[in-house]
């Protein structure tokens, strides 16, 4: 029973962002098509360990989804005549279906899931409800597991997906792939959520743990659905490129203890290569679609200089520097700023680095943010300065809210009259 109730998890985790964006694009709403789609989920749960798991166990769940949602729009007992249009529609749709429901469905699925994604990361909701939305219904995560991997309460996350549905409903916004000018737009909010989800797992802003790789792929499965739904679009494989590289160092980026390992001194053996491969593969796919690249593919362009760097020594710094005055030129921010700093720091030297970073000591946006004083104190550290350094590296341990990162920052406040210390971007 167990096997089979696993078996219907594993089925529901592949097919439910399927399932919902099928039945939002029926009914209209996502909220009673995630309704809709656990309604038939419970089905499966009391029906299949008798029964069996069905040949086509999606297109099962949907034909069942598909007769709830005439059933609840039957028994209302005010029907608008919009529910009535929709419930002889869908009645249709099941009259005239294919044999192959699950084949029929094929046709659309790659819009409906676009629809779905573009819904769940809508402007007119915050960036926490984007992600919390994002992850339970295209990712298929539990509000257990998005509480869990963002170190918050279950009953915020919670809150937060009922608001984002409500808010979605009220404001009446459609369910659909955005066309025209507002698709660049609309696709630049999608690719920023999936690259929050993945930052969040690569460098936890909270919590013991420094990585959580779950967060990682899950990112990543999303970035290669929209590359495959979006295989036109060079900045969906320009992130897919960055993550992909990105999460190639996962495993070298903690120690045995979960410790922090730092770029520089990293075992490369353990990256993942294959990992790097499909990065490279991505970024090569968005330069062959032509015009400049965009701020994910600059991103990657500047991670793909590490990954063929067979040695922290043979990094092209110059390169990278080069790479982070182009992004710097298309999406100025001063963290874009301050990673150029540090490029700038290991291809001409910790003074002229140190000259950029003291410019960006008075920039309201970074006041809080605990690697403006750990760049500044790696930098003096290598210019000898330890007494200052190490009142950087204090100032940062104070800002952060990783225990990892931390510890790490006490321990280089203590060791930083050590002239090597060094630190990563």
């Amino acid at each position: 029973m167990s096997d089979v109730h696993g078996t219907i998890e594993a089925i529901w985790r592949i097919e439910s962002a399927r399932l919902i964006a099928g039945l939002a694009r029926m009914v209209g709403d996502v909220g009673l098509a995630e309704e809709l789609a656990q309604d038939a989920f419970v089905a499966a749960l009391e029906q299949w360990p008798e029964a069996g798991v069905p040949d086509n166990p999606g297109a099962w769940l949907m034909a069942t989804a598909k007769h709830r949602a005439i059933d609840r729009l039957r028994r209302r007992t005010l029907l608008t005549r919009k529910h009535e249009a929709l419930a002889r529609e869908v009645e249709t749709q099941e009259a005239t279906a294919e044999p192959d429901l699950d084949a029929a469905l094929d046709d659309e699925i790659g819009d409906d899931l676009l629809s779905l994604v573009f819904t769940t990361c809508h402007p007119v909701l915050s960036t926490e409800a984007r992600v919390a939305l994002t992850l339970r219904l295209f990712g298929g995560l539990t509000t257990d597991e998005i509480a869990h991997a963002f170190l918050v309460p279950e009953a915020t996350v919670a809150q937060r997906i009922v608001r984002a549905k409500r808010t979605l409903a009220e404001t009446s916004v459609p369910i659909e792939v955005p066309r025209g000018p507002e698709l660049a737009a609309r696709l630049a909010s999608v690719l920023g959520v999936v690259y929050l989800i993945f930052n969040e797992g690569y460098s936890a802003t909270g919590g013991d743990d420094w990585v959580r790789p779950e967060l990682c792929e899950e990112a990543l499965r999303l970035g290669r659905v929209l590359a495959g739904l979006m295989a036109d679009e060079p900045e969906v494989h320009g992130l897919v490129a960055l993550m992909e590289i990105q999460a190639s160092r996962l495993r070298a980026r903690v120690g045995p203890g979960g410790e922090p390992i730092l770029l520089l001194d990293q075992d490369r053996g353990r990256w993942d290569h294959v990992l790097i491969r499909r990065g490279l593969a991505a970024l090569e796919r968005a330069e062959e679609l032509g015009g400049a690249l965009g701020p994910y593919a600059l991103q990657a362009s500047i991670g793909a200089c590490h990954a063929r760097a067979r040695t922290a020594e043979e990094t092209d710094w110059e390169r990278i520097v080069a790479l982070y005055d182009a992004l710097a030129q298309l999406a100025p921010s001063p963290v874009v700023e301050l990673n150029r700093a540090v490029a700038v720091s290991m291809a001409f030297g910790p003074a002229a680095g140190l000259d950029l970073v003291d410019e960006l000591t008075s920039e309201p946006a970074l006041e809080a943010y605990y690697l403006l004083p750990s760049v500044r104190g790696d930098l003096l550290a290598r210019l000898g300065r330890t007494d200052e350094a190490r009142l950087e590296f204090e100032r940062a341990a104070s800002l952060t809210r990783n225990a990892r990162e931390h510890r790490l920052l006490v321990e280089r406040a203590a060791a930083c009259a050590h002239p090597n210390s060094r630190m990563s971007i």
